[in-house]
């Protein structure tokens, strides 16, 4: 009797070791595909951010290429309204003799 409880002891030892060996595995496997699937929603959540970022860097490469535009318009205009006025000036200087 004392050598079947000595067996049954270390039988079921040896099934604690096991079977938690195999939880620890299981669980071990289950972090690991948690892990990527956190991994894998930041990548694309970089990715989403990174597509945002080159959409506001090409609308400020737009903008800046129309406000060059507008400075070379508004840069004429002054020239055209100097020459006006010298004109303007002109006539009535000749108004005035």
């Amino acid at each position: 009797m004392e050598n079947a409880m000595t067996v049954l002891s270390v039988i079921s030892t040896v099934c604690a070791i096991v079977f938690g060996y195999i939880a620890f595995v299981r669980n071990r496997d289950s972090d690991k595909t948690k892990e990527a699937k956190s991994n894998a929603t930041i990548l694309t959540e970089l990715g989403y951010i990174k597509g945002g970022i080159d959409d506001v860097k090409a609308e400020q490469r737009e903008q800046r290429k129309t406000n060059t535009d507008f400075v070379g318009r508004l840069v004429s205009v002054e020239a055209s309204a100097k020459q006006a006025h010298k004109r303007l000036d002109n006539i009535e200087q000749q108004i005035s003799k």
